[in-house]
C-alpha cells in the first residue's frame, strides 16, 4: 500500500506505454510519432495499427518512402480515352499502363482484390491477385491500407459489370499513409477542418478539386484576354512604406536590416499609375492584397485582385472591356454566359444595367430624393437601420451607407453604378460637367461589389487637395483614410496621361463562377486561428 501511495503520489512523469500489435525493434524508430498522439484521440489505435503494418513492411524489406517508380501516364487521360473501347479493343491493345495514385477505396477477397486510386487526373479501379503478383507481393500488398500511395503496372480490362479496370503485372509502394482518410461516405463534415486541413479536403472532396481547377482556369483566361488587348504583366511592391490605392486599414511589418516600419499594401494602384507615368500605356497585375479587416464570407483578409491601367481611356471604356471579360470567363468555367449562382440565374452576356449612383439609391433603394440630398435625414435612417455614423462623415459618405443598406443587396443582374461623390473617391478624376461627383463606378452582380474602376484623376494639384482632405479625416478618427503620398504626387507632377484603371476581386469572382456562398470555398488556406486558441 505503501508503494502504491509512493507511486500515484510521485511527481516524476509517468511513462507512456506503446503496446503495438508487432514485435519488433523498429518500433522504436516510431516513437516520435507515438509519443506525439493524443491520449484523447479516437484514432490512436488505428495510428498503432498502421504503425504496425510499417513495422511489418520495414522487416519485409519494403521501403516506406521510396523514390525508385518512374510514372509513365495520368490516370484521366488514361480513362477517358479507353471508356468507349470494348472488351475485345481492350485486350488487343497489348500495352502495359504505369499509374501512380493514393489508395480511395479497398476491397479485399482472400485471393483478390480490388481498389480504387486516384492522382490529380481522375480515378480508376485496379484488379490485384496473387496468381499474377506471385505470393510474396500480395502477401505485401495485403499490409496496404487506404490512403497509401503506389505505383501499378498492368493491362486494362472490363470487369463482369463493365467496369474499366487496370489488371495490376507489378505492385509497389510509394509513400506510406500514417493517418487514416475520412470515411468514404461521410468525407470532412467539419467546415473548419475542411479548410484548416485542406491537403484532406482536396483528396476527398472531388468538388474542391473542381473549384481549384477552374479558379486556375479564371486567372489564366483572365491573362489570356489581358495580354491579348495589349496589356502588359508587371510586378510591384507588396511591403510599401506608405499604403494608398484604397480606403483600407492595412497590416504593419518591419524591415529590420533598414529598422524602418513598412505596410504590407492594400492596392498596387498607385505604383501602377506611376508606370503609366513612365511612358506604358496598358498595365496589369494579378497579385496578394492584404487589409487588416473582419473575416466573413464575403472577406479574407488576403486576397487576390487583378488591377489594369489604360492610358487614353475613359472608364466608360472599361465598362465594356469588363463585359467582355466576365462574359468570356463565364463560357471558359461553365460553357455558357448565363451562370446559376445560389439558386439563381445571372446573365452575363454583354449588355448590363448602368444607373448613377444617386439614381440607384432612388430607384432600387426607394429612397425619397429629399432624403437623398439632406444630411440630417439621411444620417437618421442610416442610423435607424443599425448602421453608425462617424463624427466628421460627409453627405457623401452618409449616402454610400444608405447604398449599402438599400440597394446593393438588391443588384442581382451585373449593375455598373457610376458616378460617385468625390468626397468618397479620392484618387477618381471629376466629372467634367459635375465635380461634385466623379467618372468612377463599381460593378455589383449577386448582391455584392464585383470590380471598382474610374477614370484616373492626374492633376496632381486635384490630388494632392484631396489627399489632404484624407489626411483631416484621418485625424478624425477614421482608420481606413488614405495618407499624403509625396512621391506619387510628384509622379504626377511630371504628366501621367489620361486614364482609366480597374480592379476586379478575383475570389469573388471564382466564388460567382463556381457557385460558392463563401469565399473561404475559393481561397486554398483561408486564415484561421492556430489550432487550441480560443475560437479556434
Amino acid at each position: 500500500m505503501q508503494q502504491r501511495r509512493t507511486a500515484v503520489g510521485s511527481d516524476a512523469p509517468r511513462k507512456k506505454e506503446y503496446k503495438l500489435p508487432v514485435k519488433s525493434k523498429r518500433v522504436e524508430d516510431f516513437r516520435p510519432l507515438l509519443e506525439s498522439l493524443d491520449a484523447r484521440d479516437e484514432l490512436n489505435e488505428v495510428f498503432k495499427n498502421r504503425i504496425a503494418k510499417a513495422v511489418q513492411l520495414l522487416d519485409d524489406g519494403v521501403p516506406l518512402y521510396p523514390n525508385d517508380f518512374a510514372k509513365g501516364d495520368d490516370i484521366g487521360p488514361v480513362a477517358e480515352a479507353h471508356e468507349p473501347l470494348t472488351e475485345e479493343a481492350l485486350a488487343e491493345l497489348g500495352r502495359t499502363f504505369r499509374l501512380a495514385g493514393r489508395i480511395v477505396s479497398l476491397r479485399s477477397f482472400g485471393k483478390v482484390a480490388f481498389f480504387t486510386i486516384q492522382d490529380a487526373s481522375g480515378r480508376i479501379q485496379v484488379f490485384a491477385e496473387r496468381e499474377t503478383l506471385g505470393q510474396e507481393a500480395y502477401t505485401v500488398f495485403k499490409k496496404f491500407d487506404i490512403g497509401d500511395i503506389v505505383g501499378v503496372t498492368g493491362r486494362l480490362f472490363r470487369t463482369k459489370t463493365g467496369e474499366l479496370t487496370l489488371h495490376a503485372d507489378t505492385l509497389s509502394l510509394v509513400t506510406k499513409s500514417m493517418r487514416p482518410l475520412p470515411e468514404k461516405y461521410h468525407g470532412l463534415k467539419d467546415v473548419e477542418t475542411r479548410y484548416r486541413q485542406r491537403y484532406v479536403d482536396l483528396i476527398v472532396t472531388p468538388r474542391s478539386v473542381e473549384i481549384f481547377k477552374a479558379r486556375t482556369t479564371i486567372i489564366r483566361e483572365l491573362r489570356a484576354f489581358l495580354d491579348s488587348s495589349g496589356f502588359m504583366e508587371v510586378e510591384t511592391p507588396m511591403m510599401q512604406a506608405i499604403p494608398g490605392g484604397a480606403t483600407a486599414r492595412p497590416f504593419v511589418t518591419h524591415h529590420n536590416a533598414l529598422d524602418m516600419g513598412l505596410y504590407m499594401r492594400i492596392a498596387p494602384e498607385l505604383y501602377l499609375k506611376r508606370l503609366l507615368v513612365g511612358g506604358f500605356e496598358k498595365v496589369y497585375e494579378v497579385g496578394r492584397n492584404f487589409r487588416n479587416e473582419g473575416v466573413s464570407t464575403r472577406h479574407n483578409p488576403e486576397f487576390t485582385m487583378c488591377e489594369f491601367y489604360w492610358a487614353y481611356a475613359r472608364y466608360t471604356d472599361l465598362m465594356d472591356l469588363t463585359e467582355r471579360l466576365f462574359a468570356r470567363l463565364a463560357k471558359a468555367v461553365t460553357g455558357s454566359e448565363a451562370v446559376s449562382y445560389q439558386g439563381q440565374e445571372i446573365n452575363l452576356a454583354p449588355g448590363w444595367a448602368r444607373l448613377s449612383f444617386h439614381e440607384s439609391i432612388e430607384k432600387v433603394g426607394g429612397i425619397d430624393p429629399e432624403i437623398i440630398r439632406d444630411y440630417d435625414k439621411a444620417k437618421s435612417l442610416v442610423e435607424k437601420s443599425g448602421e453608425k455614423v462617424l463624427k466628421g462623415d460627409k453627405l457623401g459618405k452618409v449616402q454610400a451607407k444608405l447604398f449599402d443598406i438599400f440597394v446593393e443587396p438588391k443588384l442581382i443582374q451585373p449593375h455598373f453604378i457610376y458616378h460617385y461623390p468625390t468626397e468618397i473617391s479620392p484618387l477618381s478624376r471629376r466629372n467634367t460637367e459635375n465635380p461634385e461627383i466623379t467618372d468612377r463606378f463599381e460593378l455589383f452582380i449577386a448582391g455584392r461589389e464585383m470590380a471598382n474602376a474610374f477614370s484616373e484623376l492626374n492633376d496632381p494639384v486635384d490630388q494632392r487637395q484631396r489627399f489632404e482632405d484624407q489626411v483631416r479625416e484621418k485625424e478624425a478618427g477614421d482608420d481606413e483614410a488614405h495618407r499624403m503620398d509625396e512621391d506619387y504626387v510628384r509622379a504626377l507632377e511630371y504628366g501621367m496621361p489620361p486614364a482609366a484603371g480597374e480592379g476586379i476581386g478575383i475570389d469573388r469572382l471564382v466564388m460567382l463562377l463556381t457557385d460558392q456562398a463563401s469565399i473561404r470555398e475559393v481561397i486554398l488556406f483561408p486564415l484561421l486561428r492556430p489550432e487550441g486558441q480560443p475560437g479556434s
